[in-house]
């Protein structure tokens, strides 16, 4: 069959009438949100997950409802989609993410306006230096198409499975240098490109946070892709974000579109704390002679810019062979507490522990980012 998308299931559905109102089930506003769609690639099948609304777990219609509405999909997708459909109720309102994660303290997004500066790198060893320092950490890998997080750890052929709790299925993260790790690379094939439209995206986003076994965290790690885009407004509209790091070289190129980056956060409707600057590629310093610095970027442009906003500079990172070897080997340089990158990313870790702390003591909790 030809590829699957969530409008040719929502498609599907207006064919669909629900006796309760005489229209279809997309005009009725039954449909929750965007169906979510998938593709086995070892069976070679797609699926769709469509979360339809009724007034009352006592509705009448509610079952006869349910079989047109997956007899529809299959009629009109093809007969081998397998078709989930849940039935949820207005007099049970849906729980929100944010209840889903009660026991997350701090939600921290990394975030860059720009791809190439390290973001990732930097996610990925704030993590662990923050685990190095006792507190209980998660990190999820918000970068749909371009996921870099299971090779930054090690662990591209491990393969998360299911618990269930509460009478949900959810998702175990891994866990690896004491940090509980998410990423959609752990779902699709790592030599295949993630052609998804924005709505798959987003709801594979959505089920990496609300559908997983978290649990506890004094800080979950969001690496955020590059630029600000669709899937920043689905962690805005979902998670209520602590505050954000901002990650830029000193290049001038790199630093306006930190500037934007800045500007997403500090926007009315947004009103996330920037927690502070990270000075990546900062200068390069060879491992043999630890005392040079070449600024091959430029000289303190992050720094200057903090300066200038008024903003904290939290660390600044030297370019060192070993982060790029430790990145590839799954071993990242937070690991090498004795290394020159390795004591920059703890002395970056104390300074993020320290704002958070001063942030959370003076403002109050960010708000979800309210849709209209």
């Amino acid at each position: 069959m030809d590829s699957l998308y969530p409008k040719k299931v929502i498609e599907a559905l207006a064919t669909v009438k629900y006796a309760g109102t005489k229209k279809s089930i997309v005009e009725s506003d039954m449909l929750v949100e965007e169906p979510s769609v998938g593709f086995d690639r070892e069976r070679g099948v797609w699926s769709t997950k469509v979360v339809l609304q009724f007034p009352r777990d006592t509705d009448p219609f509610l079952k006869s409802t349910v079989k047109a509405a997956e007899a529809a999909i299959k009629y009109h997708c093809g007969k081998d989609v397998e078709v989930e459909i849940v039935a949820e109720f207005k007099s049970a309102p849906r729980p929100t993410v944010e209840k889903l994660l009660p026991d997350v303290e701090n939600i921290i997004a990394v975030s860059s306006g720009k791809g190439g500066v390290g973001k990732s790198t930097v996610s990925a060893n704030l993590a662990i230096a923050l685990a190095r320092l006792g507190y209980r950490v998660g990190l999820l890998d918000c970068d749909i198409f371009g996921p870099s997080m299971t090779k930054m750890f090690g662990v591209e052929n491990i393969r998360p499975y299911a618990v269930k709790k509460d009478g949900r299925d959810l998702i175990v993260p891994v866990e690896k240098y004491g940090v509980k790790l998410l990423s959609i690379g752990f779902f699709v094939d790592p030599n295949t490109a993630t052609l998804w439209r924005g709505g798959m995206a987003t709801g594979a986003l959505k089920q990496l946070i609300g559908d997983a076994d978290w649990g506890p965290l004094d800080y979950l790690i969001l690496d955020t892709p590059p630029g600000t885009s669709d899937i920043h407004l689905t962690l805005l509209q979902t998670l209520a974000i602590t505050g954000a790091v901002i990650v830029s070289t000193p290049q001038q190129v790199a630093l306006a579109d930190a500037r934007k980056g800045i500007d997403m956060y500090q926007n009315e409707k947004v009103k996330v704390p920037i927690l502070g600057l990270v000075e990546n590629m900062a200068w390069f310093t060879p491992e043999e002679l630890p005392g040079n610095r070449y600024y091959i970027f430029g000289k303190e442009g992050c720094k200057q810019l903090a300066e200038e906003m008024k903003l904290p500079l939290l660390a600044q990172i030297p370019i060192v062979q070993s982060i790029c070897d430790n990145g590839d080997e799954g071993t990242p340089s937070a690991l090498q507490a004795e290394s020159i990158t390795g004591q920059a990313f703890l002395s970056l870790a104390q300074s993020v522990v320290t704002v958070v702390r001063r942030r959370n003591a003076s403002l109050p909790k960010t708000k979800i980012v309210e849709t209209k």
